[in-house]
Formats: structure tokens, C-alpha cells, sequence
């Protein structure tokens, strides 16, 4: 049997898993469609040139780069995607939908609402297949995906971005991309509350980072200020939230904001998991952790005293979960028609 790839296209990173068996290759690749929306279909052939050298059987896609304000609305994102791809990508290529269906390329542009932001999804359903009931936490570079397995299904409330947010099951945070301002109004200084800035002089991976959460060859995204990812630079980064340098702030100030705001960080996503725990019978059930926050996750799974649980997958897989996940949806397909 050929080789299969899950491919997940972001708004600001391209991810890939290939699969032939038990042989897997991963590739995670950081691209602004905001910055340079042309690229996409060069960086695409890049991506596939990486993965592998023999022919693939099948391509299973997923998406979330439509939300992108380089595009007038979603139709038109996934159109672009769309585009992109067939340029790109030779062979069979099928498009996940929110519904957890694998359909053709025509199909998924007659139904561009159906498969805006489904990649949730695939990582749902390899949860389910390991896990009767879990609550799943992916927590990636912008967003984080709570999602409740009951009986091996994906119990989500819903399926949009817009009716996932308002059921806890996105929240718009993660490890590496979030505007400080957007974790909290005020952090501790000198013991008082002192309001943040509210632009973008930091990010949490600069928290992360001061934090030894993440090592500096994790920060992928482009740093604010257009300064090294270092701990220093990321230092004088969160020192500018409350309008400071390191001069002005006393030795462990900027730890104490930085502990804070993670702190913070973990409390959002704990309470959309007390949310969508609801559908989950008792405090058995794990938390699968994934993604490259899965250390927030974890984090998150302690304060709810539950089990934490790893897919069988390399740390590089994890990272890039829905890609993985799409994987081995796309090995199930092409096995099933062989």
C-alpha cells in the first residue's frame, strides 16, 4: 500500500505528517498567509518535497488559514486553499469536514462552511478510537481545542468557530502567539495592580520562554519587536506590558508578571474545561494532551485532578496533532478501498 500524508493549513503554520506503515516523517512549517499569500502553493511543494521521494496514495486535508483577514470572508479562504493545494499537490487529495467526512475537493468548494476548521476533528477521532471517554486539550501556537469524547465519539456542542467559542471548545489562546494584553488587564508589580499595555510589545512565548516552558528553537513565530528569541530579548519584551525596562523593574519582577500570566493563561483554558466537562461522567476520564502547549494542558489537567494520557505518536506528531491525526484517517481510507 502507498504512503499517505495528513496536511493541516494554518493561518501562519503549514503542518504535514507522512505515513507508510510504521515509517512517519513530520514537518511543521511557519507561514503568514496574511504576509504573503502567494507563497502557499511553492511552500506546499517544499512541504511535500520534504516528506517523502515515492508515490502517495492519498492526501487527507484540513485547514484553518480561511479565518485570515487576508480573505472577505471564509468562502473565499477555503477557496484560495483550495486553490493552493490542487496546484500543489499531485494525486487523490480529500478535505475533512466538521461532520468528520473525508470528500473530494469539489465537494469540499460546493460546502467551503462544512470544512473551514474542521482539523479539530481529526484529532477528536483518534482520541475516540483509543480513549471511551477523554477530554481532549490541544494547545497549539494561537488557539486551544477542548473537546469531550463520550463512548469514543466527539461529543461537541459545536461545530463553527463561532459556536465553538460560545461552548468553551475554542479559546483563543496558546503557547506562542497571544498578545499578553489578551491573558489579562493587570499583573502584579510592587503588590499592587498595575493595568497592561495594550499593545503588542509581548507575546506568551516570550513568557513561556522567561519561564524555561519552551527552549528558544520553539519560539517559531516571529518575535514582536523583530528581536532575537532570547531570554533577555524576551525579558525586555514583557517588561514593556507595563510600560518599563528591565532598569526600571527590580530583580524577579519580570518573573513574578511571567508567572502571573501563565498562571492566567492555564485558568482560561481550566475553565472551557470545566465547561465541557459537563458531558463527561465523573473525574475518571483523562486528559489527552497534545499540541505545542501540551505543557499548559498538562498544566490544566492537574487542576482538574484528572489523569493525564499521551497518543501513541513522537513528541514531533503531537506537536502537530490534526496533521497526524489525518494521517491515519487517510491510511484507514486508502486501506479500506484497497
Amino acid at each position: 500500500m502507498a504512503g499517505v500524508i495528513g496536511l493541516d493549513i494554518g493561518g501562519v503554520n503549514t503542518k504535514a505528517v507522512w505515513r507508510d506503515g510504521d515509517a512517519r516523517r513530520t514537518v511543521l512549517r511557519p507561514y503568514d498567509v496574511v504576509r504573503d499569500p502567494e507563497v502557499l502553493t511553492a511552500l506546499l511543494r517544499d512541504v511535500l518535497a520534504e516528506l517523502r521521494s515515492e508515490p502517495v496514495g492519498l492526501v487527507a486535508l484540513t485547514m484553518t488559514a480561511e479565518l485570515s483577514d487576508a480573505f472577505e470572508n471564509k468562502r473565499q479562504g477555503v477557496g484560495f486553499v483550495l486553490d493552493a493545494v490542487e496546484a500543489a499537490v499531485p494525486g487523490r487529495v480529500l478535505a475533512l469536514t466538521t461532520a468528520g467526512e473525508l470528500v473530494s475537493l469539489a465537494e469540499a468548494r460546493a460546502r467551503p462552511l462544512d470544512v473551514a476548521a474542521a482539523n479539530w476533528v481529526a484529532s477528536g477521532l483518534a482520541v475516540g478510537a483509543r480513549h471511551a471517554d477523554a477530554l481532549m486539550l490541544d494547545v497549539g501556537s494561537t488557539t486551544a481545542d477542548v473537546i469531550a469524547i463520550t463512548a469514543g465519539r466527539v461529543a461537541a456542542a459545536g461545530r463553527s468557530d463561532l459556536d465553538r467559542l460560545l461552548a468553551g471548545e475554542l479559546v483563543y489562546t496558546g503557547a506562542l502567539r497571544t498578545n499578553l494584553a489578551a491573558i489579562a488587564p493587570r499583573v502584579p508589580v510592587r503588590g499592587r495592580w498595575c493595568p497592561v499595555a495594550s499593545e503588542l510589545f509581548a507575546i506568551s512565548a516570550d513568557v513561556h520562554l522567561i519561564l524555561g516552558h519552551l527552549a528558544p528553537e520553539a519560539y517559531t513565530c516571529p518575535t514582536p519587536d523583530g528581536r532575537p528569541a532570547s531570554i533577555e530579548c524576551a525579558r525586555e519584551r514583557v517588561a514593556r506590558l507595563v510600560c518599563a525596562d528591565e532598569e526600571q523593574l527590580e530583580p524577579g519582577e519580570v518573573e513574578a508578571i511571567a508567572t502571573y500570566l501563565h498562571t492566567e493563561q492555564v485558568r482560561q483554558i481550566e475553565m472551557a474545561a470545566r465547561q465541557v466537562s459537563n458531558r463527561l461522567a465523573g473525574t475518571a476520564a483523562p486528559v489527552v494532551a497534545f499540541g505545542v502547549g501540551a505543557f499548559i494542558a498538562r498544566a490544566v489537567a492537574e487542576r482538574l485532578d484528572r489523569p493525564v494520557r499521551e497518543m501513541p505518536w513522537s513528541a514531533a506528531e503531537r506537536d502537530v496533532a490534526p496533521a497526524a491525526a489525518l494521517a491515519e484517517l487517510a491510511a484507514a481510507r486508502l486501506a479500506s478501498s484497497c
